[in-house]
């Protein structure tokens, strides 16, 4: 019976009914079973009907199984069977194949969705790429290659939270972390390796999230950084902040009974917890009582990490008779709300020092109050492997190698005068056209090709406002054909951003407007546009809601929820929006609070569809008070506070745009729906701890409610830590010329770093410092930035930050003299994380460190500037 675990020709599925394999495919023909009854409409399981052999036929019923609905009404069944068959060929034409076992085949390299990325056929692409680089290699090497190869192909950009695809981020040569990592699984998976992201939704002691990747080889779960190749496994800049991490999570698609434990069993996939891969952890259970102290059947227990002045929720557990709800964490702090009916409770939890906490739900909603909390993250103690001078220089030139192969792309892209050029022959102004054909990086073709096309049909000025709604990523994958769908199908006078725009939320950008105008009838038409409420009830009647069918993040096209009539919540308002668009119905969903309005007779409506009332919204006003404290005049949303409504489970945030100042948003009063609201705020400290403060109040209708914005002030002393010889030498980038510290920064404080070229950390720090340049300008302190080499500044000058401070000095750390320096006397070791930060000064004093990935950084190192003067540092 054993041997049958292993793959036989022809068996395949038919074998995987054996006990202990955490793979029944009993279950998974059950769970296909009610998959064909949830969806009835739309012939969505056609490809069954073809010939099919019994392994691609269990295939499929897996695939079918557990898949969300958006990704079985969005894409045809031949396209998962083209998957299927190249999976499968992969498994028998690799040494490696043999050796994996049926359930880790099954969930790690069958399945095609990785994140919230529009599925693509990369597995076949990648695979024809990939093979003859890796054939011949050992398992662990051919991780290791497939690595490089993405290097070659993609570099980290930040960018928004809709992931693009594979093949579109490989067009773009760029993307954030979850694309990056989206990519290299694809990649691993496409030659036969099993893979997974791994992300830590939030870091404990810094702002952000992070993603990467696991790779099984040979019976282990290894892991990486995606396009950040390194010699060995199981290293990567974020060793040190992964093992501060609170948690680190993935999800498994299908239902899976690996040895890791089970967060969270959905019908589409299973959730499970490898926090103890990175760092230490410690479990904790929460019991949840009322006012009695009886244990509550049915709370909502939500556990949350503070990041970017929000309590973000990590995990969310419903309460069994017993009232309790686990989960196992890094030793650190976390908040835990539990809510039930109109009662909650909230407060801190420690993992590691405690193991079980009490939350009775001694608080009504509509009750204000508020408090402070300290929260103190987990501790650094990164575990990180033994590299070989020989492994790393020859590390070195791949990489290098391989930013060459990727730049010599992206210089293929259109440069000015092949702007001004097509501008020239088009019609259109170059200024007009410049951002959106440099925005579309490697889709330049369908974004020039939709402009020039636009300009002969005398629809230049009207392409140009199409493409203004648009986002940067939107420039970098969407085809032609389906912005010229919305173009040309929408009426010329018709309102840009409610009407023609094309995007309305998160999703994938379709062709939805020819669609709608056929498929439905004149006569309904004619209905939804004089009364666009009988558009609504029409979904409320029609439309079947089954959000524990679809993945978090992820959404059903509107074509997709018209042939199944199924839809989530939100995929059912982006639906609204998308029919009352195709008829000339201004609609949108608001950025802010989520709502959909549409508008009728120049009013603004808001529609809710869970009440099936429509009208006026319903607001009050806020107004927030602020007292300025030491180096802290203009809060910023996201930054130093947030604002969450309740929503019956627990609070949604407001999504007001990144780092608003409070001046611009609750000086003055502001409208905000009429309901129960929860404010967030905190002050970072040095060791990523947070000074917090929680409060909550009502908004009602009509009525102008005013309020407290209170940050609390850090007063943690800054002393100094370490000594540094300000005469120091390095080598001026620009002159050329022998310098030091002192010489280049005059009497009194100044930053100095040593810098990390091509690395995520020092990305970061450097946005970071840009966002704040007029602020360290006017401060007239100067920055000091080294690299390790030569080499290493002329790279950087490839790729430059923009934005920079203008007192920046910029220089090379010749035979790495200071960084030797600075490790020394901040006792650190040798292989610390770029990039190295101090405050000094010319008295030699280090009075600040921060090292390696440390989002906000600029913001900190203002603050511990503004807060000295040279004789505060003296009298230290």
């Amino acid at each position: 019976m054993k041997k049958s675990l292993m793959m036989i020709a022809g068996l395949f599925f038919s074998v995987l009914s054996v006990a202990g394999q955490g793979l029944s495919m009993d279950r998974v023909n059950a769970d296909f079973q009610k998959k064909k009854e949830a969806l009835p409409t739309g012939d969505l399981f056609s490809v069954f009907r073809q010939q099919l052999t019994q392994e691609e036929r269990d295939a499929l019923t897996f695939f079918y199984a557990y898949m969300s609905v958006g990704d079985i009404t969005d894409y045809s069944g031949d396209f998962y069977l083209e998957n299927v068959r190249s999976s499968l060929t992969t498994r028998k034409e690799t040494t490696w194949g043999k050796t994996i076992p049926d359930d880790i085949f099954v969930h790690f390299v069958l399945p095609i969705r990785i994140n919230n990325e529009n599925l693509d056929r990369a597995r076949m692409v990648f695979h024809d790429e990939l093979m003859p680089r890796v054939k011949g290699l050992s398992m662990l090497d051919a991780v290791l290659e497939v690595n490089h190869w993405c290097h070659e192909k993609v570099n980290y950009q930040p960018a928004d939270a809709r992931t693009s695809a594979p093949l579109a981020t490989v067009k773009t040569a760029y993307g954030r972390c979850g694309e990056e990592s989206t990519f290299l699984v694809a990649a691993l998976r496409s030659v036969g390796i099993p893979a997974r992201q791994v992300y830590t939704p939030r870091w404990a002691h810094t702002d952000d999230n992070h993603a990467w990747v696991e790779a099984w080889v040979d019976g282990e779960w290894h892991f990486l950084g995606a396009c950040e190749p390194e010699p060995v496994l199981d290293l990567g800049w974020f060793n040190a902040p992964a093992s501060r991490g609170l948690l680190m999570h993935t999800k498994v698609f299908g239902y899976y009974q690996g040895p890791e434990e089970v967060m969270r069993t959905t019908a589409n996939y299973t959730e499970i917890n490898i926090i103890g891969n990175y760092a230490k952890f410690a479990p904790l259970t929460v019991t949840v009582v009322d006012e009695q102290g009886k244990t509550v059947e049915g709370a909502c227990v939500q556990y949350k990490i503070y990041n970017y002045s929000e309590f973000f929720t990590v995990h969310t557990v419903v309460t069994k008779q017993d009232g309790q709800a686990s989960l196992s964490a890094g030793l650190g702090d976390m908040m835990v709300l539990a809510t039930k009916g109109d009662r909650f409770g909230i407060q801190k939890v420690s993992f590691g020092k405690e193991r079980n906490v009490t939350i009775d739900l001694r608080h009504r909603v509509g009750e204000e109050f508020s408090f402070p909390v300290d929260l103190v993250p987990p501790p650094t103690k990164p575990n990180i492997p033994e590299v070989t001078p020989e492994q790393r220089a020859k590390n070195d030139i791949r990489f290098n190698q391989e930013d060459s192969i990727r730049n010599a792309y992206v210089a293929s892209f259109p440069d000015a005068s092949a702007i001004e050029k097509f501008a020239g022959e088009t019609g259109y102004k170059t200024q007009d056209i410049t951002n959106y054909i440099v925005g579309s990086r490697g889709n330049y073709a369908e974004i020039m090709n939709f402009l020039q096309n636009a300009a002969k049909k005398n629809y230049a000025s009207r392409a140009l406002q199409l493409l203004a709604t648009l986002s940067e990523k939107d420039l970098r994958d969407t085809p032609e054909a389906i912005l010229n769908d919305h173009l040309y199908n929408t009426d010329l006078s018709a309102d840009a951003t409610k009407v023609l725009a094309p995007r309305i939320a998160g999703e994938m950008l379709t062709a939805y407007r020819s669609f709608f105008q056929k498929e439905i009838s004149k006569k309904d038409a004619k209905q939804f546009c004089a009364d666009p409420n009988v558009l609504a009830e029409w979904c409320r009647k029609n439309l079947t809601l089954r959000d524990d069918l679809c993945c978090v993040g992820t959404f059903i096209s509107p074509e997709g929820v018209w042939r199944s009539r199924t839809a989530d919540r939100v995929s059912r308002d982006i639906f609204f929006v998308a029919v009352a668009r195709s008829l000339g119905i201004p609609a949108w969903i608001d950025g802010v609070t989520g709502n959909v309005f549409y508008q009728k007779n120049g009013s603004d409506i808001q529609l809710d569809f869970e009440s099936g009332v429509s009208g006026a919204a319903e607001t009050g006003q806020l107004q927030l008070s602020y007292s300025a404290i030491p180096q802290l005049d203009d809060p910023e949303y996201l930054r130093h506070f947030t604002l969450s409504k309740y929503n019956g489970t627990g609070f949604t945030l407001l999504n007001y745009p990144d780092f608003a100042k409070w001046s611009a948003l609750f000086k003055d009063a502001s409208s905000l729906d009429e309901g129960y609201y929860m404010m967030v705020s905190g002050s970072r400290l040095a060791d990523g701890g947070v000074l917090g403060q929680v409060s909550f109040f009502n908004i009602r209708k009509g009525e102008q409610t005013s309020g407290e914005l209170l940050v609390r002030d850090n007063t943690e002393a800054v002393k100094v830590i370490g000594n540094f010889d300000s005469e120091s030498k390095f080598v001026n980038a620009e002159t050329g010329e022998e310098t030091t510290v002192l010489k280049s920064a005059g009497r009194g404080l100044f930053v100095l770093a040593i810098l990390g070229v091509g690395q995520e950390p020092t990305d970061h720090t450097l946005k970071d410092i840009a966002v704040k340049a007029k602020e360290f300008d006017a401060c007239g302190r100067k920055m000091i930035l080294l690299f390790p080499s030569r080499a290493a500044y002329e790279k950087y000058l490839t790729a430059p930050a923009p934005g920079l401070p203008e007192h920046i000095v910029w220089g090379i750390d010749t035979d790495s003299k200071i960084q030797k320096q600075l490790l020394e006397a901040l006792n650190l070791e040798a292989n610390t994380q770029l990039p190295i930060f101090i405050i000094g000064d010319t008295f030699n004093r280090i009075v600040f460190t921060s090292h390696g990935y440390t989002i906000g950084l600029g913001e900190r190192l203002l603050k511990i500037i503004d807060s000295l003067s040279d004789s505060e540092v003296a009298n230290k």
